[in-house]
């Protein structure tokens, strides 16, 4: 079995946030693609990891449902925003250092959704559309509704 074969299968089965940590991780690789080639004066390869970088965190923000998410979703879409500029800075400039700063806020808000994504009960409030294929079938409503339930005891007859 070839490497990507391995990753399709491994997100197939995935959550939604566990999907959405997927794309942080693949834009953090595009970034660290992005400062080695800014050491090594890699023009090209610096210009394709950075528009990789772009297009995750352009995906990223239009998947944001300010309906449903709130305030965290306005923080996130901010966030997004400041990311895109200060990687688009980073790269107009060549700075190592300036990448180094987009790397570290990337990676914060990546290990807070490794947080969530531990938490089961995370999964249960998220919009239809971040849910797998299988989570779609149960709405966050009745789940949350037989999660109460069960809370009661957890003795079964």
């Amino acid at each position: 079995m070839n490497g990507k074969s391995y990753q399709e299968q491994s997100l197939a089965g995935a959550t939604g946030v566990e999907l959405v940590v997927a794309l942080y991780d693949a834009g953090l690789r595009f970034l660290y693609r992005a400062m080695q080639c800014a050491e090594e004066n890699d023009v090209h390869g610096r210009r394709v990891a950075v528009k990789k970088v772009l297009d995750i965190l352009m995906y990223l923000q239009a998947r944001l449902r300010p309906d449903v998410g709130g305030s965290a979703a306005t923080a996130l879409s901010d966030f997004y925003a400041a990311m895109f500029t200060m990687t688009l800075e980073a790269s107009h400039v060549e700075s190592v250092e300036q990448f180094r700063e987009v790397i570290a806020c990337v990676r914060n808000v990546r290990d807070a959704w490794v947080v969530v994504a531990r938490d089961p009960e995370a999964g249960r409030v998220l919009p239809r559309e971040l849910r797998t294929r299988e989570e779609k079938f149960l709405p966050a409503v009745v789940s949350q509704e037989m999660s109460e339930a069960s809370n009661g005891s957890r003795w079964l007859a």
